[in-house]
Parts: C-alpha cells; structure tokens; sequence
C-alpha cells in the first residue's frame, strides 16, 4: 500500500521536529522559515497491540510490523497559491500525497518565531485552506473553460463534468474545500478524478506544550482547533512535538516509564499514526506461523484474492481460498487448533471482503 500523509504547516509551528520524532530521521529543524525544502519521506511502524499478542501466542521466529509513510513539505505562506515563498514547491509536493496532516501551534514562546507574529490557530488553518483553494481554484477555472463548449453541445460527459466544476466554482467562491461539497456518488468520482488538493483528507494535529501534554483541552487553543475540526468533519490530534523527539529515542520500559510520568497512556505518535492510517481508510491483516508473525496493510472493502497479491501476485493468481479466523477469536481460543477445534476458523472464497483484525492463511495453486 504505497500511500502516504503530508505533513504541512506553516513555518515554525513544529512540523520538522515531529516529522524528526516520528521518523527519527533527521530532516533539519531550524528557527526559521523554509528549512525543509525538499519534502523528507520517512517511513514509521504501525503501533498495534494485536501483533504484540499474536507474537506471545505463537513465539514466531521473527515479528513484522507494518509500515506507513510520512511525507514532510515545506513551509508554506500566504500567497503560496501565487508562488510566494515556496509555493509552488509546496504545492506540488502536497498534490502527491493522499491525505494531510495539518500541525497547528497552540504554544506562545517568544524564543520561537511566529511567521504571522503572534499565535492564531484559526487564523494559520485559514491560511492554509485559503491557500489550497485558491490553487484548486486556478484547475478548475481551467478545467471549466475546456468543458463547457462540449457540455453546450449536450456532450453526456462533459455535461456531468460541467455540473460537478461548476459546483467546486461555488463551494470556492465560499472558501469551502472540495471535501465539504455535497457530491453524489458519480459526481465524487468525477470530482476525485481533478485531483484537488482540498478533496484529500485532512486531520488536524495541535503542537502544545511540556505543560499542556497531561491536559490539552485546558489550552484553550486546542480547543479552537477542535471546535473547527469539527465543523470541517476532522479528527484533531494532540502532541507536544518536542517531548514526541524524546519519547521517540525511548523503547520498552523506559518509555512507558517516561509516559507516565508525562501523566500519559499513549505517545501522541502513536495516536497520530493510527488516525492517518485510518484516515486513508487503510486496515490490518495478519498472517501468524511459527517462521514469522507480520501485520499485512490493506484497502478496506478489498477482496481476499487482493489481499493475498500484497503478499505476491502468485497468491492472487492461483487463489483457492483463505483459511480465516478473526484476531478475537483466536485469542480467545488460545490457539490455532483450538480456535478450529471451536468452529471460529473460515474458509472464505474469491468474493470474501477481509475485516480487520482478520488472521489468514491463503491456500493458492499456480
């Protein structure tokens, strides 16, 4: 599953530290504008607990997470959309990823400068937006001086199109995003098909404070944030990207030692590579035997013989069935065998639609 999220922000808001903190990778953090240029991809484990359980089930000779990928982009700033600053790097690098993971700042500190000089939450996620639609607005003016001629002459298609652009025209001119028109069916996978920036989902992730981490809806900062997110239907996030960088070195008993001194069950990494993956609305499978334990990434809605290609194509092509038992059952059960034994493991066909959580083992023939 080669999908990833951008991080964006404006400059200075914490973006590269906790792209360092998730990835440990480096991409320099500096206090000033345009510092990443280029866009740093890192990739980061898939924190879940099942796996941890499967391994202690089985005692595999080797455990696999899974992965996900992270993008980090550069800075952007009012009048991006017109190629101030960075812009059209921005932009461009923004229009390659598959979701958006916007790191707002809901900390003051004077020794941190603020590219708008002081700290407006609302006011950042708005110049963001602003910027993404007045971008998405310049394609599809483009877009719609093409097809109305066609769609005057009764063109089926281009009378669909003309109808979906004219409505994105309308929904901009009102500083709503494409995510926030109310499409159809059809009229969504036309709208998906411009490849708009404002169509891709959006969480929202609130920077805060060593002080605020064990009690964030005390700022009241994140609680703008949250009440904007969720008129925009988006799930927000928070973290203290400094303290992240510091977990992130930890492993084991010193990081949940530290956790809980912090007053906290859970990384907000943890968390906020969960919602991006479920933000792409992605799942996990596994596959659980004595050789390896791993976590399999897939497409909710897809098919088992889909789902057994991301293994190798072989297993999709030869497809016979798959041998399936939900994580629960098998847990309960105690084992494999036993879990049979009580009836909970499947043999699911071609037309299965794979769950997550779902343990499997693909039966094929090429």
């Amino acid at each position: 599953m080669a999908l990833t999220a951008g991080i964006v922000g404006l400059p200075n808001v914490g973006k590269s530290t906790l792209f360092n903190a998730i990835t440990q990778a480096g991409a320099e953090a500096a206090n000033y504008p345009f510092c990443t240029i280029d866009p740093n991809v890192g990739i980061v484990e898939v924190p879940d607990e099942r796996l941890n359980k499967l391994t202690e089930l089985v005692h595999p000779k080797k455990t696999v997470p899974t992965t996900f990928e992270f993008t980090d982009i550069a800075g952007i700033v009012k009048g991006a959309s017109k190629g101030e600053g960075l812009g059209n790097k921005f932009l461009s690098h923004i229009r390659q990823v598959d979701a958006i993971c916007e790191v707002v700042r809901c900390f003051e500190d004077e020794n941190v400068t603020h590219v708008a000089g002081k700290v407006d939450p609302i006011s950042d996620i708005e110049t963001i937006n602003l910027e993404l639609i007045l971008a998405d607005m310049e394609t599809v003016e483009k877009r719609i001086s093409r097809v109305e001629k066609l769609a005057k002459q009764k063109d089926k298609e281009s009378v669909a199109e003309f109808e979906v652009l004219s409505m994105l025209r309308d929904g901009f001119e009102a500083e709503k995003p494409a995510r926030a028109v109310e499409f159809t069916e059809e009229q969504l996978k036309i709208a998906k098909g411009l490849n708009l920036l404002t169509i891709k989902p959006v969480l929202y992730v609130a920077n805060v404070s060593e002080d605020d981490v064990a009690d964030p809806s005390a700022n009241e900062y994140v609680q703008k944030v949250r009440d904007f997110a969720t008129a925009d239907q988006a799930e927000v996030i928070v973290v203290c990207a400094k303290i992240e960088e510091e977990i992130a070195e930890l492993e084991g008993e010193e990081k949940a030692m530290f956790l809980q001194e912090l007053g906290i069950k859970e990384s907000g990494l943890d968390q906020l590579i969960r919602a991006a993956y479920s933000l792409l609305g992605l799942a996990t499978y596994f596959t659980a035997g004595v050789q390896e334990v791993r976590a399999w990434t897939f497409r909710k809605g897809m098919k088992a013989p889909q789902c057994a290609a991301i293994i190798h194509t072989d297993f999709e092509r030869g497809f016979i069935r798959a041998e399936t038992v939900s994580y629960e059952d098998l847990l309960a059960g105690g084992s494999m065998v036993a879990a049979r034994e009580a009836g909970k493991v499947r043999l699911e066909g071609k037309d299965y639609v794979v769950k997550d959580g779902d343990v499997m083992h693909f039966r094929f023939n090429v």
